[in-house]
C-alpha cells in the first residue's frame, strides 16, 4: 500500500489534505484552547461556558456578542505563529514540502505550510478565494486554505453558520475541490472522524463514485491514523478510503515516520 501511494505521489496524482493534527505537532492551539480564549474574552468561567454548547455554537455566540470575529482573528494572527527555526526542525513539514504534492488543501488557519515552503526553498500559490485561483500558476504547488486564513475575516470558517455554509459545497473552492478529487487520489493527514467536515467530504466523494458508470476508475484515497482505531477504519473502508495506521505510540512521531517513509 505504501509503495502504491508513493508511486502515485511521484506521478503527482495525489492531493494532500492537512488537518489540525499536523499544526498540533508544532504546538499550535487546538479547538479546546480556542474555546478557553473565547470564554475569557466574554467573561465566562470556562467550565460553565463549555456546558452551554458545542465548539461551533460557542464560536457563533462569540461572533454575535462581539458583532464580528475581527478581534479573534487578530488574536489568532498574533498567537498562532511558529518560529522559523522550529518549522525548519520539523521533519513532518519538511517531508510535506519535499513530497511535492501538486495540490494541498488545508482546514488550518495558520501559515505554517507557507512558511515551510519558504524555508525549504519551494515555490507555491496560496489560494483563499476565487481571485487567487485566477492568478494561480498551475506549475507550482497550490495551498488551498479551505477554511480560510487569519489574514481575512471573511474567509475564516469558524462559527456554526460558517460551517453550515461550507457544508453546502457550492462555493468556488468547493467546485474546485469536487473537480480535483474526481481525478486524483486524496491523502488525509492530521484528521480523525470527529471532524464533521471530513466525514461529509468523504461521504460525498463516495456517493459521487457510486453513481459513476465505471467505479473501477475511482482513484484510491487514503487516511493516515497515527494510532489504531478499528471503528474508524471500518467506516472509512466502507466509504472507499484505505486507512494507513501508524507504527508509533506518539502521534507526532507516528506521522513523522509515515511521511519520511514516503520520501525514502
Amino acid at each position: 500500500m505504501i509503495n502504491e501511494l508513493r508511486a502515485s505521489i511521484e506521478k503527482r496524482n495525489v492531493i494532500l489534505f492537512v488537518g489540525a493534527g499536523v499544526s498540533a505537532t508544532l504546538g499550535l492551539p487546538n479547538w479546546s484552547q480556542l474555546i478557553s480564549h473565547l470564554a475569557d474574552e466574554l467573561g465566562y468561567d470556562e467550565r460553565i461556558f463549555r456546558l452551554y454548547g458545542d465548539n461551533l455554537l460557542l464560536a457563533e455566540f462569540y461572533a454575535i456578542t462581539k458583532g464580528d470575529i475581527k478581534e479573534l482573528r487578530n488574536w489568532m494572527e498574533t498567537q498562532w505563529v511558529v518560529a522559523p527555526e522550529d518549522i525548519k526542525k520539523s521533519k513532518i513539514y519538511e517531508a510535506i514540502v519535499k513530497l511535492k504534492f501538486p495540490l494541498i488543501y488545508t482546514t488550518n488557519y495558520d501559515h505554517c505550510l507557507e512558511a515551510a515552503f519558504n524555508i525549504f526553498g519551494e515555490s507555491y500559490n496560496r489560494i483563499i478565494d476565487v481571485d487567487n485561483l485566477v492568478s494561480s500558476d498551475t506549475n507550482e504547488t497550490q495551498i488551498i486554505k479551505f477554511h480560510g486564513d487569519t489574514i481575512s475575516d471573511r474567509s475564516i470558517v469558524l462559527t456554526e453558520s460558517d460551517y453550515f455554509e461550507r457544508l453546502n459545497f457550492n462555493s468556488a473552492l468547493d467546485i474546485k475541490l469536487q473537480a480535483d478529487m474526481l481525478g486524483k487520489s486524496i491523502l488525509f493527514i492530521g484528521y480523525a472522524l470527529s471532524d464533521i467536515n471530513i466525514r461529509i467530504l468523504i461521504y460525498k466523494l463516495d456517493k459521487l463514485w457510486k453513481k459513476s458508470n465505471d467505479k473501477t476508475k475511482r482513484p484510491q484515497s487514503y487516511l493516515f491514523l497515527p494510532t489504531p482505531n478499528p471503528i474508524q477504519e471500518a467506516i472509512l473502508n466502507s466509504r472507499g478510503i484505505q486507512t494507513i495506521v501508524g507504527e508509533e505510540m506518539n502521534k507526532s512521531k507516528s506521522l513523522e515516520k509515515f511521511l519520511t517513509d514516503l520520501l525514502s
